[in-house]
């Protein structure tokens, strides 16, 4: 899209041209990376978050309206990405913590090793997406089995049993040694 202007490039781009919108992106996948990288302090995470802005770019390009900068815009766009990326960070580090306590490999905060924090979001992102769905409502989040099973649309007993299932593969393996 040689000579276009960058609002040439926006307007194709938000109708549908991928052409523009793959010169949008070229045009400003740096600032993006540039910025995420900052915010975040790690490039593989803002490898991450760039990669999710991308496709955000691609839902919400048609409501760019043209009142800030579309650099303004786009900066805000990563800036909210790379505050979702931390909540999200932070939720799961407390959701291991309660997890582990539930499995027996901690007692509570009490100030357990970085090793063990490590293992258990290890064992987390191991388990079977209907696992990790399930411990994330009820360990995560703190929901009843009977809220569980609604939103994923099982019987309770099925998480009675996927819970039982989870400690099963978290819980910490005897030592036939000791």
């Amino acid at each position: 899209m040689a000579g276009a202007t960058d609002a040439d490039i926006i307007a194709a781009a938000a109708a549908g041209d991928r052409d523009a919108f793959e010169a949008l992106l070229r045009d400003h996948y740096d600032r993006i990376h540039g910025l995420a990288w900052q915010l975040t302090g790690s490039r593989a995470d803002a490898d991450d978050i760039a990669q999710d802005v991308c496709c955000i770019l691609a839902e919400k390009l048609s409501a760019f309206r043209g009142d800030a900068k579309f650099t303004t815009w786009l900066c805000s766009i990563v800036y909210n990405a790379c505050r979702d990326f931390h909540r999200r960070r932070s939720a799961f580090t407390r959701f291991a913590g309660r997890l582990s306590v539930m499995t027996g490999l901690a007692r509570g905060p009490d100030g357990r090793d970085l090793y063990d924090a490590i293992w258990i979001e290890s064992a987390i992102a191991r388990l079977k997406p209907d696992l990790r769905d399930t411990a994330i409502l009820i360990a995560g989040q703190q929901l009843s089995h009977a809220e569980a099973a609604q939103i994923l649309g099982v019987a309770e007993a099925t998480i009675s049993w996927r819970m039982h299932e989870i400690r099963r593969q978290i819980a910490p393996k005897a030592d036939p040694d000791d």
